[in-house]
């Protein structure tokens, strides 16, 4: 299993927190998306499913990938009331220097936001339904930071706020595989 986070975008390069924006991927952000390319192009891709934000499907494309298959169970993380802010920001506006997505959450906003465990829920859905591809080849989730590093988490039968010691950088790649039969990360947040 594959998972190709989009490439950098305005927000992704501020470090602002984006969940439901739907930002363009910046040029380098397009160029790092080629670049995957000639890697991608190497394996037996039996499926490609993407997030339904578009800078996740622009990845995928640019990344030669073809037939992809929307998944709105890989969209980011909803941070409701933080969307569009840094950490910094948030911890400034909330008054705690030690705020942590993972630890602390978010708060309803224009959307409800999400907890760490429904984004959790989100990549179970995604982990059973793309059990049978898996079986006949490589599958590609293309898809979003913090959203990618909860199902690596759930990949690995770790709690979910696991997601928060793994980095995970924009227009990279992570493959998960298995070992003997137990979840493994063969790689994580390669060029």
């Amino acid at each position: 299993m594959i998972l190709l986070r989009h490439g950098e975008t305005e927000w992704s390069r501020s470090g602002q927190h984006t969940g439901a924006t739907d930002l363009p991927l910046l040029p380098e952000g397009e160029q790092a998306a080629r670049d995957l390319a000639p890697r991608l192009a190497e394996l037996d891709v039996a499926a490609v499913y993407s997030s339904p934000l578009s800078r996740a499907v622009r990845t995928a494309e640019l990344a030669g990938l073809t037939g992809l298959v929307i998944d709105d169970d890989l969209r980011e993380w909803d941070y409701g009331g933080y969307e569009g802010l840094s950490t910094p920001q948030i911890r400034e506006k909330i008054g705690n220097p030690t705020w942590e997505i993972f630890a602390d959450g978010v708060v309803p906003g224009d959307t409800p936001g999400e907890t760490v465990e429904d984004v959790a829920a989100r990549a179970s859905h995604v982990l059973r339904r793309i059990y049978e591809d898996r079986r006949r080849g490589d599958v590609v989730l293309a898809g979003h930071g913090h959203a990618s590093r909860i199902l690596t988490s759930v990949w690995l039968r770790e709690e979910p706020r696991f997601g928060a010691k793994l980095q995970l950088d924009a227009g990279r790649l992570c493959i998960l595989g298995q070992h003997h039969g137990i979840p493994t990360i063969e790689r994580w947040n390669a060029r």
